[in-house]
This record gives C-alpha cells, sequence and structure tokens, in this order.
C-alpha cells in the first residue's frame, strides 16, 4: 500500500511463534490501522510435508484468526532474498519500498507481556511520522528457518 509494507516470516510450530501470537494479531491490527499492507511467510521448505504443509498452514491461519495473506515460500526463496534467518522476524518497508526495519517485533518474545521494547511497533510509529526508526535493525529471536537441503 501507500503506507507501507510489513513481511513477517514465521510458521506453525516454533515456540517463540507460538507465544508471540497475541502481539502477531496485535501488530497485524495495527498495520492495518495505520494503512500498511502485511504479509505473513512461511519459509520452512523441509517441513512442507508435515508441520508447515499448505493443509497444516491453512488451519493454522484460520485457528489464528489471520486475515492477512499466509504465503508459502517454495524453496526458501524469499528468506533468503530478505537475509532471513528466524521465525519469527520481520522486515517492515515505506511506501517507496524503502527498507525501515527489520528484526525482532520486541525485546522479550520468550515472555511478550514482560517485553520493554516494542520495536515493531516503535518503528510503524516513527515511520508513518516521516522519520528513520532508532533502532532499525534488531536481533530477531526465534526458531531457525527450516531450509530443504
Amino acid at each position: 500500500t501507500d503506507n507501507g509494507l510489513l513481511v513477517m516470516f514465521s510458521c506453525n510450530t516454533c515456540p517463540y511463534v507460538i507465544k508471540s501470537q497475541a502481539r502477531t494479531k496485535e501488530m497485524m491490527a495495527y498495520a492495518q490501522e495505520k494503512g500498511i499492507g502485511m504479509i505473513v511467510i512461511n519459509s520452512n521448505e523441509a517441513k512442507r510435508d508435515g508441520d508447515d504443509s499448505p493443509k497444516a498452514m491453512a488451519k493454522y491461519a484460520k485457528a489464528e484468526g489471520y486475515n492477512v495473506p499466509y504465503a508459502i515460500d517454495e524453496k526458501s526463496q524469499l528468506a533468503d532474498a530478505f537475509g532471513a534467518s528466524r521465525t519469527p522476524e520481520v522486515f517492515l518497508f515505506d511506501g517507496n519500498g524503502k527498507l525501515m526495519y527489520k528484526g525482532a517485533m520486541e525485546d522479550n518474545p520468550a515472555n511478550p507481556g514482560d517485553s520493554e521494547n516494542m520495536y515493531l511497533k516503535d518503528a510503524i510509529d516513527k515511520m508513518m511520522m516521516g522519520a528513520g526508526p532508532d533502532p532499525n535493525t534488531t536481533k530477531s529471536i526465534g526458531c531457525s528457518i527450516k531450509r530443504a537441503s
């Protein structure tokens, strides 16, 4: 959209993803409120016949109430192009396609209720004000993307 795009690399089974679901849905709603497009991408190619199969993804997205696309990244090509290595990991682009922020949604994904820094929300707010987020990169903490060998 004109206001930007939020890309989230995720999956169905990573404990960090599961613990962050409330925050994920909060950020989905926040991005939509700000007119920012969003897509969730599953790059776990090595688990495509199991926990991250298309059928399992559809079931998971429905159960979690996702109202954004949850897409399959065949052969982890998008993860490779973005340089994504973990789930969850987010990439925020402005309306001109410039990368404004990449990394974690918050500073405590294992216990989201204890987070002190809401990196993604702060980055969205700064971007919407026309400023560059600070920090513009954080270390994503989560499970490694399961690439096929």
